[in-house]
């Protein structure tokens, strides 16, 4: 698959969560499909990842999960999604989803989306991944987190160029636009002392 012809999602695979969430990620979906962007996530049947997957699906959109083995087995997979591939590890899934894509998309999750998020702001500051990386901040849910990454420049522990490893968005429709627009190689350095 062509890299610029998918978008990644990263999100729960809680149910337990409040619809505003699942409906800003069901119009993520659609809005990736309605872009002729193919759908990456980690095509799990539950939460974001289900209504993300869903929203693609209900405008004909191709969507592709990428499950470990282990989550296979346990039948995780959501049962409409267009393609599925099946990974030894999570970190052969994780590579797997970054190499599909031209952009990364983080809607609100626990642990695992947080170190997916995480990893793929590290691959971009590294020049490991060359594509936009976008927190879809529904609800304000990510506030302390982008805080967080604030006082990591304020504090010396990134450099302040490095706020453009990343973009926030308010609304699904921001996060589509901000994945869709050029991204040039990274100017960023990781300078050792």
């Amino acid at each position: 698959m062509e890299t610029t012809k998918a978008i990644t999602v990263y999100g729960a695979s809680s149910e337990d969560i409040d619809a505003v969430y699942k409906n800003d990620a069901f119009r993520l979906g659609e809005l990736i499909a309605c872009a002729g962007k193919t759908l990456v996530c980690g095509g799990g049947k539950a939460g974001l990842m289900k209504a993300a997957i869903d929203g693609a699906l209900s405008r004909g959109g191709h969507t592709i999960g990428v499950l470990p083995e282990f989550m296979v087995a346990r039948n995780w997979q959501h049962p409409g999604l267009s393609e599925m591939i099946s990974t030894p590890d999570m970190h052969t899934r994780k590579s797997s989803m970054a190499r599909m894509s031209m952009a990364a998309i983080a809607c609100p999750g626990g642990c695992g989306t947080f170190e997916e998020l995480m990893e793929i702001i590290t691959w971009r500051q590294l020049n490991l991944y060359h594509g936009q990386v976008v927190i879809l901040n529904t609800a304000g849910y990510y506030a302390p987190l982008i805080e967080m990454l604030e006082r990591t420049i304020e504090r010396g522990f990134m450099r302040g160029d490095h706020t453009g490893l990343w973009s926030v968005a308010s609304t699904p429709e921001e996060a589509v636009e901000m994945a869709l627009a050029p991204c040039h190689e990274s100017g960023f350095t990781q300078k050792i002392h």
